[in-house]
């Protein structure tokens, strides 16, 4: 896949099962395949196939964000994205260690795809046109749980610069989920669904793809819970791509979850700040006054952030990162 890159942010070691077969597969498919480390990271790894950045060697990046950016946090995953384009990346496909790629995994992506439309439905529990089980992706607003699914009309040929795979054996939903509801879960093989302007679900960053115009909606905050840093950026990235007339694509599963260990009442505390804010955070994101167009992405990111820093539900500290991040996207797209 031509100026496809790879990214991942990891603490686990060469021997990581998920990391050696990405490894081997991202050589065999010519697929740049690059690794962010944090603090428990090793500082050296000598896996054939895979480009790893240690703390010293992010620290050494000449991005303005590299040497703001926290340590022992998720959002160091925003320097895999900076490589990427540094390297001319074209698409940029994330996941984490603990999701395996599926057969079509390696297919090759399109931005133009055939999929059922949704247009001004609110909140659409998009797991649920893939299986019959009582099921919702984390981050979903949980006084909607209940809504009924809207109908789906035919499908159309659509532009989705952004688009999320779902994830079998064990997709990503919150703690209450887990704590109540049985797993695994595999997915329906069904069609794709795109959620365009005034229709909303939550995306994550453990299977999804990103088109070059869009990047700049890669960033993920890093001054807010833990359990919402992917959560929150999808609902401004989705706020954002109504502006420039791109719905969110959902589509089956091209991986499957082996999860890394997690200590569950801790999720549910993490994801508290969602659960009680994320039906008000949506409400907020769309009474804001926009700008059409994807030359108004940068400005209206800023609107955006500051609006939830204005909410209290990110702090303030968040712009200096975002200002850096927009600094250095600025230099490769």
């Amino acid at each position: 896949m031509k100026n496809t890159f790879l990214i991942i942010t990891s603490i686990a070691n060469q021997e990581n099962p998920v990391l050696k077969q990405f490894a081997e597969e991202t050589t065999k498919h010519s697929v740049p395949f690059i690794v962010i480390g944090d603090t428990k990271s090793p500082k050296e790894f000598n896996l054939t196939g895979c480009d790893f950045f240690s703390i010293e060697r992010q620290q050494m990046l000449k991005f303005q964000l590299a040497n703001i950016l926290p340590l022992k946090h998720y959002a160091r995953k925003n320097l895999g994205y900076l490589i990427a384009m540094s390297k001319g990346a074209e698409i940029i496909i994330e996941t984490d260690d603990d999701n395996l790629p599926l057969e079509g995994f390696w297919d090759y992506r399109t931005k133009r795809v055939n999929a059922h439309l949704l247009n001004s439905m609110g909140w659409v529990n998009v797991y649920k046109y893939f299986t019959e089980a009582h099921i919702w992706p984390r981050g979903f607003a949980l006084e909607h749980i209940h809504d009924k699914l809207p109908n789906l009309e035919n499908r159309l040929l659509i532009d989705c610069p952004i688009q999320q795979g779902l994830a079998d054996e064990n997709p990503d939903i919150d703690a209450i989920y887990r704590l109540t509801l049985p797993l695994p879960i595999i997915f329906d093989k069904t069609d794709s669904i795109a959620l365009g302007i005034n229709s909303f679900c939550p995306f994550n960053s453990q299977n999804t793809t990103w088109f070059k115009e869009a990047f700049p909606l890669l960033y993920l905050p890093s001054h807010c819970s833990f359990r919402m840093t992917d959560i929150w950026r999808s609902f401004v990235a989705q706020r954002i791509a109504w502006t420039c007339g791109w719905p969110i694509l959902f589509h089956q599963s091209t991986v499957w979850q082996e999860r890394n260990e997690h200590n569950l009442m801790n999720d549910f505390q993490d994801e508290i700040p969602g659960y009680i804010n994320n039906a008000q955070i949506i409400k907020s994101l769309k009474k804001l006054v926009l700008k059409d167009g994807i030359e108004n992405i940068f400005s209206n990111m800023k609107i955006c952030y500051n609006t939830l820093i204005e909410l209290g539900f990110v702090d303030q500290q968040e712009t200096i990162l975002l200002d850096a991040w927009l600094k250095d996207v600025n230099s490769f797209i």
